[in-house]
């Protein structure tokens, strides 16, 4: 009160450095990034990434009402350009890109003969064209449920992506490609990366319309409960003071601002004006009675100061709680959310007087000067009905909360853990209506991967195991040869020196006479077959399991559609018998697996067999396509795919694990939500000794902890008969209310001891309590839930959830 402009100045100074901070703002949007660093699933996701060259995908989808579906000539035509269109687009995988345009149709030039010619090369011109490519893509099982509807009235493009950061900027451009063309198709692009990377992007919009409009409507509160605009400036210059340094000091310490920590303006916007309204209400009503703005704040802060300081505690501990979380963005938002409470409550006792005692007495409220004789107005009556009530029917009051426990914990009984980006989005966003027109006609959009490994065999050991037959029967010369070729070979080779080792004995048997290149010729043959044996996904009987696992997972109903290596082993092995009889099957050796694998390499796409099968033939990915991202669908595919490989083990030790963001999306919700209960829990006790110790007493300790108990309670309750899934924003409610509901409590207990004098009665005491600091209470309660109301009107789900 002293030195107000030297308050303004550091906190001027302060705001500059924060803004300054904002020149290092950086975004990620990723949720994969909920995960640490080194989370095994997330490690596991990246290698398989790398390990196939598999990138997250947009699908635009082309569907056609037209009888004949999308097979007709100017539907096709546009499907051809706008495939050729997307493969020019900066930041997209163009090779792996996947259309009817860009795929190759397999068919028999000749029994033992293969050939591939693009699908469509060119736009069909006529409709007998348009008809011949639909019989060559239905009779390729791979491409029917994923490049083209069933029913043939839908097509889609698979567009991988470099970056799924850039996924909302191919995503735009696409669009714009589509608005020119005109016809009876319906255009849609949706995919997680799509969905994770728009709402990175509406997130800050959302965030830059909120928060001002939150501040709006405070500050309409304000001026209803107030009416003197100079007032009502100080919290709405100290929520915004608050927001600002805070946010500062996060991006100022290198986080880049997450899906989590763009909420933090808007928490704290309502949050950081709670102890400023206290004091105002206070002030409002007792000024006019001493005249003196310095004396008045004085005894404003005498009585609000405990109760002030143990609110923000114990809400910076509620929300610093979430700091035992396992997810890092989750971490950084409770921190930070902590921190700006703690700001706005040095502010309050700061910056609040400071700006008061600058106003001048010509600016003082004059209001509450003219109310001092009447009864207080409407909210004033009602508080007093209210607590006559709360003394009169105290048994009622108990029983009716004791019931609100029960009913609530039915309702928590059936809340199911479920999220899904995708699901971020209001149901009629563009994205949400892709997802669920392109899921009804194909297989699904949502890729996942089983990743199956098999164990390495020891393939030099094997070759000098198998070739001692053969060299017992052979001349020195070849012994020696052989010698000098294998004397340096590992335990297990590579396939480059399994090609180094046969290019020697080629050339070695060229030189050697008949009978030593006989040898030499049974030793390339013993290499081969130590070489082909080695790749576990050569094997007739790995591919077979393979195929019945899919077949399983198939009838299951979990997903619509798999692909694996054993797909493409039996569409090529089908034309190679030019389709006779039943020709779609697994070869029965290893080596005719491996001729079929060699035939597909002279296809137009070699490496899309590298996607499924690594080179040394010892990884394969099996690609499991849902209909929905939800996190109990991709679960129930989860929980499926284990139980039956436990019951059915893949041959040869092979080992599986999962990745793709559906799944990454399953493992960061199940640690959020133990981590969540935890650090409820933690937060909770932690609470609970806080209010022991500060009102030293048990008794009153346990009795502030009553309303928080049955807030958290209700609201969970609510959810559950509702049937509202527990997902991220919903996981955070638990630490704002925590923060908030305790607040009322401290406030209501200690003034209530401040009031209770040596020889009031109880009634006594509860009269006065629902005069002015109930007032106080209750105005502090509508700012704080006004405060969220602007976020009901917000296109995406989670900031919906959070204001509800």
């Amino acid at each position: 009160m002293r030195k107000p402009k030297a308050v303004f100045a550091v906190t001027a100074l302060l705001v500059v450095v924060a803004l300054l901070s904002f020149a290092r703002l950086r975004v990620d949007t990723d949720p994969q990034h909920m995960l640490p660093d080194d989370e095994p699933a997330r490690l596991l996701h990246e290698h398989a990434k790398e390990t196939f060259g598999l990138s997250d995908s947009i699908v635009v989808g082309i569907v056609s009402d037209a009888p004949e579906g999308i097979y007709t000539v100017p539907s096709l035509d546009r499907l051809h350009a706008l495939t050729r269109a997307i493969t020019a687009i900066d930041g997209v995988v163009a090779k792996d890109v996947l259309s009817l345009a860009s795929v190759d149709n397999v068919y028999a030039d000749g029994v033992g003969s293969v050939r591939f010619e693009w699908m469509m090369r060119t736009a069909p011109s006529t409709a007998e064209d348009a008809q011949r490519i639909r019989a060559a893509v239905e009779r390729i099982p791979m491409f029917v449920g994923s490049l083209v509807s069933e029913d043939g009235h839908a097509a889609a493009i698979h567009v991988p992506v470099e970056d799924k950061t850039q996924s909302h900027r191919i995503a735009s451009e696409i669009e714009r490609l589509v608005s020119e063309y005109s016809g009876g198709e319906r255009y849609y692009v949706t995919g997680l990366p799509v969905a994770e990377d728009t709402f990175g992007v509406e997130m800050f919009v959302q965030m830059g319309i909120s928060a001002p409009l939150a501040a709006l409507v405070i500050l309409i509160m304000l001026w209803v409960f107030f009416r003197n605009p100079g007032l009502i400036a100080s919290p709405m210059l100290l929520a915004m003071t608050s927001v600002i340094l805070t946010m500062g000091a996060l991006i100022g310490c290198g986080f880049p601002v997450h899906i989590m920590s763009s909420m933090i303006p808007i928490f704290l916007m309502p949050i950081s004006v709670v102890d400023s309204v206290h004091v105002l209400s206070e002030f409002n009503d007792a000024y006019p009675k001493t005249g003196d703005v310095r004396a008045t704040i004085r005894h404003v802060m005498k009585g609000l100061f405990k109760p002030m300081l143990l609110t923000s505690l114990t809400s910076a501990a509620g929300f610093a709680s979430l700091a035992l979380t396992p997810i890092p963005p989750v971490r950084v938002f409770g921190i930070y959310v902590a921190l700006g409470i703690v700001i706005a409550f040095v502010l309050t006792l700061t910056l609040l007087p400071a700006y008061l005692v600058s106003l001048g007495p010509e600016r003082m409220p004059t209001l509450a000067a003219e109310r001092a004789g009447d009864d207080g107005g409407v909210l004033a009556r009602a508080l007093r009905v209210l607590g006559r009530f709360a003394g009169r029917f105290r048994p009622l009051v108990m029983v009716g909360s004791v019931a609100l426990v029960v009913v609530s914990v039915l309702g928590i009984r059936s809340i199911v853990v479920n999220d899904n980006p995708t699901r971020w989005f209001a149901d009629t966003h563009r994205i949400r209506v892709a997802d669920r027109e392109l899921n009804e006609h194909f297989a699904g959009t949502y890729r996942s991967y089983l990743v199956l490994d098999a164990p390495a065999v020891e393939t030099g050991t094997r070759l000098v195991q198998e070739t001692k037959p053969t060299l017992a029967a052979v001349s020195a010369e070849v012994r020696a040869a052989w010698s000098e070729l294998t004397s340096a070979l590992p335990r297990q080779l590579t396939s480059q020196q399994f090609a180094r080792l046969v290019d020697e004995l080629s050339v070695r048997m060229d030189a050697a006479n008949a009978a030593d290149a006989e040898a030499l010729g049974d030793l390339l043959d013993a290499v081969g077959r130590v070489e082909r044996d080695a790749k576990a996904f050569h094997s007739p009987q790995v591919l077979e399991a393979v195929a019945q696992l899919q077949l399983a997972v198939e009838a299951s109903g979990l997903v619509g559609k798999t692909t694996s290596v054993a797909d493409v082993v039996k569409t090529v092995h089908r034309s190679l018998f030019d389709d006779v009889g039943d020709a779609y099957r697994i070869p029965s050796s290893a080596a005719a697996v491996g001729q079929v694998l060699v035939n597909f390499q002279s296809s137009h796409r070699p490496d899309d067999l590298w996607h499924l099968m690594t080179p040394d033939g010892n990884g394969a990915a099996v690609w499991l396509q849902q209909a929905s991202g939800d996190n109990v669908d991709v679960s129930a595919v989860t929980h499926f795919v284990d139980d039956y490989l436990s019951q059915h083990p893949l041959p040869r030790g092979i080992t599986a694990s999962w990745a793709g963001l559906p799944y990454i999306n399953v493992v960061w919700q199940q640690q959020m939500v133990s981590g969540m209960l935890r650090a409820l829990a933690g937060s909770f006790v932690v609470v609970l000794l806080m209010m022991i110790a500060l009102f030293r007493s048990v008794r009153f300790g346990l009795l502030a902890m009553v309303p928080l108990s049955l807030t958290i309670a209700v609201i969970y309750g609510a959810l559950g008969w509702l049937g509202k899934d527990y997902d991220m924003p919903v996981a955070v409610l638990s630490s704002l209310a925590l923060g908030l509901s305790v607040d009322f409590a401290i406030h209501f207990i200690e003034r209530a001891r401040q009031v209770h004098g040596p020889n009031a009665t109880f009634e006594q005491t509860v009269a006065r309590m629902f005069e002015e600091p109930s007032r106080a209470i209750v105005r502090n309660l509508i700012v704080i839930a006004v405060g969220f109301l602007p976020l009901l009107a917000a296109p995406l789900v989670p900031y919906v959830t959070v204001g509800v």
